[in-house]
């Protein structure tokens, strides 16, 4: 068979070379693992694929989740064409040469299904291209995606289409795939075999279970890793996958993680709001997830100071500087010394006392001046360096703080507009309880000196 020649049986490899992930892809509902929430009987997705439902769909979910194999699924069930493009391999122009193509032939009653992976590479005015022939019907479109939808796809796109998400595979789910693999044909010969059943290999179910757990949902990673470990058994002249064998073929961990996607954002978050609910240990786990993934350090530590002042603010403020020289360490020792800095400011952060009392004062004078008039300083605080400024009562009735009993000068600060509008109110965590004793202590100190100014 050449290059050029059409494998006569599309379900079926051409040759043994092709990865296992792609022999293993299921070929009907029955066959696919994961994602019973859309594919249980009764369910969504499963009623559309059943009814042969012409709606353009948008597959969201993790690596490995299905989404092409799902595609695949709807295309082996209708009569329509089926046209495969990567938006990381593929250009506009070409797709919509395909979509001219396929609107001729929907006005001689042909269907034709467009499947767009990676569909997020495209931006939002290269995805306005689909919308007309969506519109139209004259294709379905079905496109995947790691990211967002809200955040990725054109609104007008997304309001034709109906939108699954797709979770990552459980663990056992996993697992399962892996023992179906390794029994699919037993008993034929290796051209014959999609799965490793004609290897007649065993396996321990901790390496099995090795292999799942390090696939972080995935099912292609964890397929790849079954034939990597499969071929070393061989090399070894074994027949029995073994745990160390496992773990020679994994090497690292799969860490589902986007440095610019939702990933990231969904960690960080994770890890910020751990810290908030005074969770050490999560905090931790998640600090190590993000620089497991590769994330960079100094985002994370820049991050890691902003949590000092939002969330741990004046009820401890030698957190800040923690958090500061924790960054200065990460830089000057590095990865992984410099790690152990930023776990040891996040574990800081977490037991804190915590207040966000700063947070929202910051916030309601934001608000204050976006929303009232930039009203003019009190005459008593401005400067009156020239004999102008005086002659306008620049200065005038101001009291020098140092001069008057307790430091605390009657005179309002805020202007006319604002006054006795308070924006900080301490809480009575940590040293912020000793901040609210304070702030008691010079409003009775203002209120004497205001006193006495009216008395004299």
């Amino acid at each position: 068979m050449s290059l050029f020649t059409s494998n006569p049986d599309p379900t079926r490899p051409a040759e043994h070379s092709i990865p296992l992930a792609e022999r293993m892809r299921p070929r009907s509902l029955d066959e696919f693992f994961g994602q019973s929430h859309l594919l249980a009987p009764g369910r969504p997705l499963r009623l559309q694929i059943e009814s042969d439902d012409a709606s353009s769909l948008i597959f969201w979910g993790p690596p490995g989740s299905g989404k092409t194999s799902l595609a695949k699924i709807i295309a082996l069930r209708t009569s329509a064409t089926f046209i495969e493009f990567s938006a990381v391999l593929s250009g506009i122009k070409e797709i919509k040469q395909v979509m001219a193509d396929a609107e001729k032939a929907a006005s001689f009653g042909s269907r034709t299904i467009l499947f767009i992976d990676e569909m997020h590479r495209f931006n939002k005015a290269q995805q306005d291209a689909f919308l007309p022939y969506v519109e139209r019907g004259s294709i379905r479109l079905i496109g995947a995606t790691t990211e967002n939808p809200s955040f990725e796809i054109n609104a007008a796109l997304l309001s034709r289409c109906r939108v699954y998400t797709l979770r990552a595979l459980e663990q056992q789910e996993i697992l399962a795939l892996l023992q179906r693999t390794l029994a699919e044909g037993r008993g034929k010969s290796e051209q014959d075999s999609r799965g490793l059943g004609s290897l007649s290999l065993s396996a321990e179910t901790k390496a099995l279970e090795a292999i799942a757990s390090y696939s972080s949902g995935d099912a292609r990673y964890a397929l790849n890793a079954l034939e990597v470990a499969a071929k070393l058994v061989q090399e070894r002249g074994e027949t029995v996958l073994t745990l160390d064998i496992a773990f020679d073929a994994l090497q690292q961990r799969l860490l589902l993680y986007d440095k610019s996607g939702e990933q990231h954002y969904d960690i960080i978050s994770a890890l910020h709001k751990s810290v908030r609910n005074s969770d050490a240990d999560a905090a931790l786990y998640w600090l190590g997830r993000m620089l497991a993934a590769g994330e960079d350090a100094m985002y994370i530590a820049r991050r890691i100071v902003r949590m000092a002042v939002e969330d741990v603010g004046l009820a401890a403020p030698e957190a800040l500087n923690l958090c500061l020289s924790a960054r200065d360490a990460m830089h000057f020792l590095g990865s992984p010394e410099g790690e152990l800095a930023l776990a040891q400011a996040v574990i800081y952060l977490a037991l804190a006392p915590k207040s966000n009392a700063v947070y929202k004062a910051y916030g309601e004078v934001r608000a204050e001046i976006e929303t009232s008039p930039a009203e003019p300083v009190p005459l008593h605080l401005r400067n009156a360096p020239t004999r102008l400024m005086k002659q306008l009562d620049y200065g005038k009735g101001y009291q020098y703080a140092h001069d008057v009993e307790g430091k605390v000068a009657a005179m309002p600060c805020l202007p006319e507009g604002l006054l006795n509008r308070r924006f900080y109110h301490p809480t009575g965590e940590g040293r912020e309880k000793l901040l609210a004793q304070r702030m008691a202590e010079i409003a009775r100190l203002r209120e004497r000196g205001s006193g006495s100014n009216s008395g004299a």
